[in-house]
Order: structure tokens, then C-alpha cells, then sequence
């Protein structure tokens, strides 16, 4: 891992807006782009796939071992297509069965250290712009810059729920926001990599924040912690 290459993170809990504003991010600076839930969102739709217990840990370690991930980004800053074993994936991952298998299979620990190497090596010049739950914490833990993203689960909630209508999914906003309930929960404490911000993150309540409201407190942060990125001005 080459520590000269700067890093941007982004953690937080699900629906706090965090993938959609580092992938603008990337955008604007120019450089790469990872959403890390979508590799664990891969796990989850492969276990899912092969009709899996993840509590069975051999045959899910197997499946681990097999497994080929892929991610296809046609620009830099562009979010990537993700490949499973030669099978697009992009838009199944998203939904909400994978999220909860993700969910699960990320609280045990052979999972995680199989992954970690994964999303390390996508550290490349100009630079990266992460987004997930451990980024800063365990995965990039010498990031340049670290952000944290709050929000209420209510408002969460509402996003995810409006999210999936508009992609004519049949959901229910009582369930989403259980949903949210238990992950948070999981999430939070699971003893490998808990969702918990880092010390020295950027705190950003997205609550009554619109996407272009949290942007432009990310870019102002940016710009204000130019010098450690040994530039006067990133944006």
C-alpha cells in the first residue's frame, strides 16, 4: 500500500448520504472512487446466490476463497460496475437482502481480512475517495482527510424508502426503518471493525442537509485541510 497516495474517507452509518457525496467528490478532484459496501453487498449476493448459511463458516470461507470480484469503472470517478465471477451484479446488490447479508457476513473477522488487501490495492494515483463503515478506522487509517456523516435514523429511513420507490421496489417505511434499526445495531457492535467515527474525523450532520448543502460543507473541509495535502488549494 503506497502511503504517499492521498486518501479521502468517508464513514457512517446507511442513508446518511455518504456513497453519493464521495463519488461527487472523486468526481471533482479527479480521482478514483470506492464504494466499499459494494464489495461487501458482492459477498452478500454471492452467499445469497449459492443458497448459504453464513453461519456455516467453513462452507462460507470456501465460497470466500472462490470468489471473484471485479469492479469496472469506465473514468476515473465513475462508480464501478461490480463483476462476480464473470456475472454483473451491479444492480442486484443493491437490494435490500443484500444489504442485510452484507450486514452480516461483515461482522466475521475471516471475511473482513479477505476483503481488506481488496480495497487497499485500489489506493492508486491521483488519489481515492472512500466511502463505508471502517474506512478510516481500519482500512485507511493513515488517510488524509476523514469524515464522519450523522444523521437521524428517521430521516434515514425516509431517504432509503424514497430511494427504493423510485426504483419501483415495494417497500414499506416502518420496515426500512427497522431494517436500519437492526443494522445500526449490528453495525455497530460487531467486535471486528465497529461502524464508530475515527479520531480525528470531520463531523458533518446531513439531517437537514440537501446533497448540494453536504457537498459544499465536504469541498469547504477540503479546502480549509489543503496543506495536508501539500497543496494551497485542492478544489
Amino acid at each position: 500500500m503506497n502511503k504517499n497516495i492521498p486518501v479521502i474517507t468517508i464513514d457512517g452509518p446507511s442513508g446518511c448520504g455518504k456513497g453519493t457525496i464521495a463519488q461527487l467528490l472523486a468526481k471533482k478532484l479527479g480521482w478514483h472512487f470506492l464504494d466499499s459496501g459494494a464489495i461487501y453487498r458482492a459477498v452478500g449476493w454471492a452467499v445469497l446466490n449459492a443458497k448459504l448459511d453464513p453461519a456455516h463458516h467453513a462452507a462460507l470461507n470456501m465460497l470466500i476463497d472462490q470468489i471473484k470480484i471485479e469492479t469496472h469503472a469506465s473514468s476515473v470517478g465513475d462508480d464501478a460496475k461490480i463483476i462476480v465471477n464473470d456475472h454483473d451484479i451491479t444492480d442486484e446488490i443493491r437490494s435490500e437482502a443484500c444489504g442485510q447479508m452484507a450486514s452480516i457476513t461483515s461482522a466475521i473477522p475471516f471475511v473482513r481480512a479477505a476483503l481488506l488487501d481488496r480495497q487497499r490495492a485500489m489506493r492508486e494515483l491521483p488519489g481515492l475517495v472512500t466511502d463505508g463503515r471502517d474506512m478510516g478506522t481500519v482500512v485507511f487509517p493513515d488517510a488524509t482527510l476523514k469524515f464522519y456523516f450523522l444523521a437521524n435514523v428517521e430521516e434515514r429511513a425516509k431517504r432509503r424508502f424514497n430511494q427504493l420507490k423510485q426504483k419501483g421496489k415495494h417497500v414499506t417505511l416502518p420496515d426500512i426503518l427497522r431494517e436500519l434499526q437492526v443494522r445500526d445495531e449490528r453495525d455497530s457492535n460487531r467486535l471486528i471493525a465497529p461502524l464508530k467515527p475515527a479520531d480525528d474525523v470531520v463531523l458533518i450532520d446531513t439531517t437537514h442537509l440537501n446533497i448540494e448543502g453536504v457537498l459544499q460543507s465536504v469541498i469547504k473541509e477540503v479546502q480549509n485541510h489543503a496543506s495536508l495535502f501539500g497543496v494551497s488549494k485542492l478544489l
